[in-house]
C-alpha cells in the first residue's frame, strides 16, 4: 500500500505533531507500507529556516525511508493569526500541487492546521482517492478558546469548513475519545470515527539519572526541579506558574522551575519573569530530541498545563506520555480526558487549573511525601507502557488498510 500524508510539522522539528506522524511514518516503512510525507521547510516555531534548509519550491529527501516532499510556504514566526494564516493557506496549496504529482493509494491529512485538511480533500477529488482526516485539536474551537480571535464572522465560516470537511473525508481519525464524541455530536456517524490516542516511542524516552553535566552547567544541583518543556503559546497558561513561583522563591528556596522551548508568549513570559525578579526561574530555548530528553531528565516534577477552559478538557497533550515514560511525576493543571488518564493510573496528580492555592498544596504534597512522589513513578511507567507508540502506529495502520480494502461500507471496528 501506498501512503501519502501531508502535514506542515515534520522532523527536525520537534514539536507534537511532528513526532506523532513521523513516529507513525517510520513504524508504517517498516510494515511495508510506501510512505511520502508532504511537508514545509523546518522552522517551528521562531519562523526562521533551519541551518541546512532553505525555503525552495521543492525538494526532496529520505528519512528513515519516509519520501519527504518539502514545498515553499510563506514563513512566520507562531505568533499573530492573520500572518499565520497566510503561512497555513500557502501550505495548503503548495501541498495540493506537489500532492497532483505522487503516486498513492489513500490520503492523509492532519489538522490543525486547517487549510492542510482542505489540500488532502481537494487532492482527493482531483486524484479519485479516498482521505482521511486526522483531527488533533478542534479547529477553529481551540482559536476561540485561548483569545487569539473573538467568535465572529471569520470564525463562522471556519465552522462550516470544518464540517464540510468532516462529511468529506471517507474517515476520520482523532486523538482523544472526547474529540470523537464531539465530533459525532455535530452530525458525524461513529462507525466514521476512529480513535488513536497520542503515546511514545519507549526505545528514545528511557529512564536515567540527571545528567550531571546539565546539573553543573545550570547550578542546579540540590534543586527540586518542576521542568515545563514545550511550546509557549497563548493556550499553555505559563504566566500562571510564574505568579506562584513569586511565593515559592520566598518559602521553598530549594524549588525550581524550568522552562524549554519556544512559541509566541516566549519573550513575554521572560519578560513578566525579569519584572517579577524570579531567581528560581529558567528559560532555555528548543533543543534537538536528543538534548531535550536529556532535559527532561533533569526534572524531579513534569509540569503539564493549559489555560483554563472547556475545550481543553477536550485534549490530552502527548507530553504527559513522555514524562511518564522517564518516570517523572506530572503535575497536571488539565481537566477533563487528561485527568481521568493521570488518575486511571496514578502517573501524578492535578490542580484545578489557574488557582495558585491548590497548585501550591500539590507542589507540597509531590515534595513532600515520598509515598505518592513513588507510587506516581510508577504509575507514570505503567502509562508510557499503555500508550507505546509503536503499537497505536500498527493498529492506525491496520484501519488504514481495512480503509483501502473497502470499497462497499464505511463501517469499520474502532481503533483503540
Amino acid at each position: 500500500m501506498r501512503i501519502l500524508f501531508l502535514t506542515d510539522n515534520f522532523p527536525p522539528e520537534v514539536n507534537a505533531p511532528a513526532n506523532r506522524t513521523y513516529e507513525h511514518c517510520r513504524e508504517w516503512v517498516k510494515q511495508g507500507v510506501e510512505v511520502t510525507v508532504i511537508t514545509g521547510v523546518p522552522n517551528f516555531p521562531k519562523g526562521k529556516v533551519y541551518p541546512g534548509y532553505k525555503n525552495k519550491l521543492f525538494q526532496k529527501e529520505v528519512v528513515d525511508g519516509i519520501i519527504v516532499i518539502r514545498v515553499w510556504t510563506y514563513i512566520t514566526a507562531n505568533k499573530g493569526f492573520f500572518r499565520r494564516l497566510l503561512d497555513y493557506m500557502s501550505f495548503g496549496l503548495a501541498s495540493f500541487w506537489a500532492g497532483l504529482f505522487v503516486k498513492t493509494d489513500i490520503i492523509i491529512a492532519t489538522s490543525p492546521q486547517f487549510f492542510t485538511a482542505v489540500s488532502g480533500s481537494v487532492l482527493a477529488f482531483f486524484r479519485r482517492k479516498k482521505w482521511v482526516m486526522e483531527v488533533r485539536d478542534l479547529w477553529p474551537e481551540s482559536i476561540v478558546a485561548v483569545g487569539a480571535m473573538k467568535k465572529n464572522w471569520l470564525i463562522r465560516l471556519f465552522e462550516k469548513w470544518e464540517i464540510a470537511l468532516y462529511r468529506s473525508a471517507y474517515h476520520i481519525i482523532v486523538v482523544t475519545d472526547t474529540f470523537k464524541t464531539r465530533i459525532s455530536d455535530r452530525g458525524i456517524s461513529m462507525d466514521k470515527i476512529s480513535v488513536f490516542k497520542n503515546g511514545v516511542d519507549l526505545q528514545l524516552f528511557t529512564p536515567g539519572e540527571k545528567p550531571a553535566d546539565l546539573l553543573d552547567k545550570y547550578d542546579l544541583k540540590g534543586k527540586f526541579i518542576f521542568g515545563y518543556i514545550g511550546t509557549h503559546g497563548m493556550a499553555h497558561g505559563l504566566d500562571f506558574i510564574l505568579k506562584c513561583a513569586i511565593e515559592l522563591q520566598q518559602t521553598q528556596k530549594d524549588s525550581f522551575f524550568l522552562f524549554l522551548g519556544d512559541g509566541a508568549e516566549k519573550q513575554n513570559l521572560i519578560a513578566q519573569a525579569e519584572g517579577l525578579e524570579l531567581k528560581n526561574v529558567l528559560f532555555l530555548d528548543s533543543k534537538p530530541k536528543a538534548e531535550a530528553i536529556a532535559h527532561l531528565k533533569l526534572v524531579d516534577v513534569a509540569l503539564v498545563n493549559l489555560r483554563k477552559s472547556t475545550t481543553f478538557q477536550t485534549v490530552i497533550p502527548s507530553k504527559m506520555f513522555e514524562a511518564a515514560a522517564l518516570r517523572k511525576p506530572i503535575l497536571l493543571g488539565l481537566q477533563g480526558e487528561s485527568q481521568e488518564l493521570i488518575e486511571n493510573f496514578g502517573a501524578g496528580i492535578s490542580f484545578l487549573p489557574e488557582d495558585r492555592v491548590d497548585f501550591l498544596r500539590k507542589i507540597k504534597t509531590l515534595k513532600e511525601n515520598k509515598e505518592i512522589y513513588r507510587a506516581c513513578e510508577l504509575g507514570g511507567e505503567n502509562l508510557a507502557k499503555e500508550f507505546d507508540r509503536s503499537i497505536i502506529a500498527k493498529k492506525m495502520l491496520d484501519t488504514l488498510m481495512f480503509l483501502n480494502r473497502d470499497t462497499s461500507s464505511r463501517k469499520i471496528r474502532k481503533g483503540r
